[in-house]
């Protein structure tokens, strides 16, 4: 946990989706000081006409390498969310050459009754975790 789904327009090589997954992961690492096995994942591509990603009146250019990050999580802190924002966009642009202007990321949050793990339990709830 936290749980990410990432969007991007399709027709990226394996190796490049493989860098974007591996370089956000390494951001949440950073930013939210989880374990380095509390990673999930799901990518989702989708064709430029059918992924719109706007710039809200801030004249952002985005191009076709943008990536939207969703997160689920437990409540994170103001600086952790900042932190998670800077580092996931200069890591992206050091490892994967995606620009800071095409990385757009929304975190919603959700409390400890809202995640099992497996085994039908509620482990934030029951001490597991």
């Amino acid at each position: 946990m936290p749980f990410l789904t990432i969007h991007v327009v399709e027709g990226r090589s394996d190796e490049d989706l493989s860098c974007l997954l591996d370089s956000i992961h390494a951001a949440v690492l950073d930013a939210f000081s989880v374990p380095e096995r509390d990673r999930y994942q799901i990518l989702h591509q989708h064709p430029a006409s059918r992924f719109v990603v706007q710039d809200t009146g801030l004249g952002i250019t985005r191009t076709s390498s943008r990536v939207l990050i969703e997160i689920t999580s437990r409540p994170r802190t103001t600086g952790e969310k900042q932190a998670f924002y800077a580092g996931v966009c200069a890591r992206l642009d050091a490892e994967c050459g995606v620009a800071p202007s095409d990385v757009v990321v929304t975190v919603t949050e959700n409390g400890d009754d809202d995640w099992s793990f497996g085994h039908g339990r509620a482990q934030f709830l029951t001490g597991e975790l």
